[in-house]
């Protein structure tokens, strides 16, 4: 019974650490609508759209000599 306590454990972690987690926690929609302009590059020349957002960042590859690959907008909390 431990054993399979075990192998059950090493799953959990195995599927926490593989990109399929990261997809799942991903970012929001309005934290990648970056302005052209404004993007900050957070990859590297032919980055792909797996590779960026396994580096917890956006891709848009929809507007040339623009970073496709870069830094979301970071969420802010409103404080009363």
């Amino acid at each position: 019974m431990e054993t399979r306590g075990f192998w059950l454990l090493l799953l959990v972690v195995a599927l926490g650490s593989s990109g399929w987690a990261a997809e799942y926690l991903g970012l929001s929609e309005s934290q990648c609508k970056v302005p052209a302009k404004e993007r900050v590059d957070c990859g590297y020349p032919q980055v792909t759209q797996e590779q960026c957002h396994n580096r917890g960042c956006c891709f848009d590859s929809s507007i040339r000599n623009v970073p496709w690959c870069f830094k979301p907008l970071q969420e802010t909390e409103c404080t009363f």
